[in-house]
């Protein structure tokens, strides 16, 4: 089955590390070296920081736009990662897993529709 696991960290947790940045953690790499090494992962992308997000909305002809994400929350969604793995068992196990949910934050997972 396919899930996606919505990498959530807190909102003004620290500083935003970029992709450069994050490379040289070295939790990220053992994850990232484990779930390649397992060929689980079918695709993902870190995202930017909600505060970069414009949120659409439409009533009735009239397109409505505000920045930010959709709601205000004590976390933002920071990436995503889409695995395809035996069942959700072993899809909680990668999430336990991830930097992201170690250092303080959460990782949902969501099965796909396929």
């Amino acid at each position: 089955m396919k899930y996606v696991l919505f990498v959530c960290t807190p909102v003004g947790g620290g500083e935003e590390l970029g992709p450069a940045e994050l490379a040289e953690d070295p939790r990220l790499a053992s994850y990232l070296h484990e779930v390649r090494a397992r060929d689980v992962v079918r695709g993902g992308a870190r995202l930017r920081s909600g505060s970069d997000a414009t949120t659409v909305r439409v009533q009735g002809d009239e397109v409505l736009l505000s920045d930010g994400p959709f709601a205000e929350t004590k976390e933002y969604i920071a990436g995503f990662d889409v695995v395809e793995v035996a069942d959700l068992d072993e899809a909680i196990a990668l999430a336990a897993r991830h930097p992201a949910a170690l250092a303080g934050g959460s990782v949902e997972v969501r099965p796909v529709w396929e």
